[in-house]
């Protein structure tokens, strides 16, 4: 689904889609490619001819770590040596690959993580009222 193609393609604009439960990408009317996150420049054709397109949020897992040390916002958000998460890569049906946090998966035992194992988007809320931000996620689908 197409919206608004005079939009601008920022990070902004796509972590608010991602706060309404969408997962939006930009698609250059060129040449067809497709981005997720969205830029506002296709990098092959150098055009600036593109519109959002939201994508199913459906795909595999094509590569994951499981982090013990994280991030300050993780850290944050509880995870640590003893509650590790799990990163991965994630292709999309559409065809682009994104990063996200997978969710659901036994981070205590990373064999039972595996690659090609299908997913699904999922928007993760972190943090309280105006300080509310959603992240993507995956879940096993």
């Amino acid at each position: 689904m197409a919206t608004n193609g005079n939009s601008a393609f920022t990070a902004a604009e796509y972590y608010q889609f991602l706060a309404e439960g969408k997962l939006m990408g930009s698609k250059c009317l060129d040449n067809g490619n497709l981005y997720v996150p969205p830029r506002a420049m296709c990098p092959e054709s150098y055009s600036t001819n593109m519109e959002w397109v939201e994508v199913s949020g459906k795909g595999k897992l094509r590569a994951f770590t499981v982090i013990t040390v994280g991030s300050t916002m993780m850290v944050e958000a509880g995870y640590s040596i003893k509650n590790p998460y799990c990163a991965g890569i994630v292709e999309l049906e559409e065809g682009p690959s994104v990063m996200g946090q997978i969710i659901g998966v036994d981070v205590s035992n990373p064999a039972s993580i595996k690659i090609g194992m299908p997913l699904k988007a999922t928007f993760i809320k972190r943090g309280e009222g105006e300080a509310e931000k959603t992240y993507l996620g995956f879940e096993p689908a």
